[in-house]
């Protein structure tokens, strides 16, 4: 089982914000559903005040999540205002006082940590998030995850989280990976991955998204169309024999040849798939057209040598 908490504050009494309940609407529809319609996350999507008002009600429902549910996987996601003093960083909530800014971040950190969830995702979209896992009492600000936990914050603990044309630039990116900008060829979007295209999306005089993660292995958030249909992936072995193995074109592969060969030309369909996938290249030629044409060859490169060892292992 896999269980979502979104979390999207707009209504804040002295500086309310436009794209909180937005942006948590959008990344709730991207995790309830994988792209072929298939279920992904039960969702619970907060976003009123009577939902979230106060520290006590996030508080409750985060505790619902990570303690008292019992599911494999289990995400975190808030987007509204953060806040970060000498005591540590808060998810402001729209209760808050002076002295009291909401729920202490890490009071959230440490129901993650205890949770029996064997996957934990919190992605925090919010001013002063980058603080979220660090521990305040040490010195050196260093991060506490036990196994299993993965965050993704939309900056460094001292940086804004900007907003945009009524969307939190950091979710919005995060909303385009979910979608498939962060998808692998089979079509998987992980935490990493997320980072990874977030991160190079945003420049270095940009808010910095920070990844902090202790995982054995990274967790689908949610899957994608793959680049490659998978039974055409699942034929790499049978087109080469090694990984190493050039396989030899000549012009019959190519659609347009007279006379026509179907084998040959379904074959090169496969191959010209692999191209877009960057899993394979032509030897010789600057195109498959004319490495065709000119009987050379192609070879898998670096990334496409790993996805037929998948292939191989019958791991697709």
């Amino acid at each position: 089982m896999r269980q979502a908490l979104v979390v999207g504050i707009n209504d804040y009494p002295t500086a309310p914000l436009t794209g909180c309940v937005p942006d948590a609407n959008r990344i709730s529809r991207l995790l309830g559903d994988n792209d072929d319609g298939s279920p992904n996350f039960s969702v619970r999507t907060l976003t009123k005040l009577g939902e979230i008002g106060t520290k006590a009600l996030l508080r409750k429902n985060i505790e619902e999540l990570f303690v008292n549910s019992k599911v494999d996987v289990a995400l975190f996601y808030f987007s509204g205002h953060g806040f970060l003093d000498s005591t540590g960083g808060y998810f402001v909530t729209p209760d808050a006082t002076q002295y009291d800014e909401g729920l202490s971040m890490e009071t959230v950190i440490g129901l993650a940590n205890n949770s029996p969830a064997r996957e934990r995702v919190i992605i925090i979209d919010c001013c002063n998030s980058g603080h979220f896992g660090s521990v305040t009492a040490l010195a050196t600000g260093a991060s506490v995850l036990p196994e299993g936990v993965s965050v993704l914050t939309a900056s460094r603990k001292n940086e804004a989280a900007v907003e945009s044309d009524g969307q939190g630039v950091f979710t919005r990116l995060i909303c385009d990976g979910l979608e498939g900008g962060a998808s692998d060829v089979i079509g998987n979007v992980t935490a990493s991955s997320l980072y990874s295209y977030v991160d190079e999306a945003l420049g270095a005089w940009e808010q910095r998204p920070l990844f902090k993660s202790h995982v054995s292995r990274f967790t689908r958030l949610r899957l994608c169309k793959p680049v490659v249909p998978l039974e055409i992936l699942r034929r790499l072995p049978t087109y080469f024999a090694c990984p190493e193995v050039e396989f030899p074109l000549d012009p019959t592969y190519e659609p347009d040849a007279s006379p026509t060969h179907p084998e040959h030309e379904e074959v090169f369909g496969h191959l010209q798939k692999y191209r877009n996938a960057r899993l394979l290249e032509p030897v010789g030629a600057d195109h498959m057209y004319y490495a065709a044409l000119q009987s050379l060859s192609c070879r898998l490169t670096p990334l496409g040598r790993h996805y037929w060892r998948l292939a191989k292992e019958k791991k697709i």
